[in-house]
């Protein structure tokens, strides 16, 4: 599958997998030449990418943090799962939230988080009064014993 993205900024970079098996590519930060971004404990800040993409349709973007840089820096998306929408046609941006106790430096081409591209299914919502049963039931939190 191929999608089309387009630089905004000259310097901006484009996203890459780790591996050949990597089901999220890396998103890098779009920072002024010789700026860096501090985000401080417990701000949130937004964080350019400099980049726009057509998501095909039937297709929605995932941002999600990058596992390394939310356990040791503990930066991660503010909205903890970010959608993009395949119709969003503006710039790709990543509000960063600072969850340590310490600020928190961000420099051009850091990467600060990571896109997966997933199938969406867009069903028709039926009202009923009546739902089928299962051996679940409403059990709710912890009810399966997990």
């Amino acid at each position: 599958m191929k999608m089309q993205i387009k630089r905004l900024n000259p310097r901006a970079i484009l996203p890459t997998y780790g591996t050949s098996a990597a089901a999220g590519a890396d998103l890098y930060a779009l920072l002024p030449e010789g700026e860096t971004l501090t985000v401080m404990p417990t701000e949130t800040v937004i964080c350019h990418t400099g980049l726009a993409m057509a998501i095909p349709h039937g297709f929605a973007g995932l941002v999600f943090a990058r596992s390394g840089l939310s356990v040791k820096q503990g930066l991660a998306p503010a909205n903890k799962v970010g959608v993009i929408d395949a119709d969003y046609r503006g710039e790709l941006m990543v509000a960063l939230y600072n969850q340590s106790k310490e600020p928190r430096m961000v420099c051009h081409g850091d990467r600060i988080a990571q896109l997966v591209v997933v199938p969406v299914a867009q069903p028709v919502f039926e009202e009923t009064d009546e739902l089928p049963e299962t051996l679940r039931g409403e059990g709710g939190f912890g009810s399966t014993g997990r």
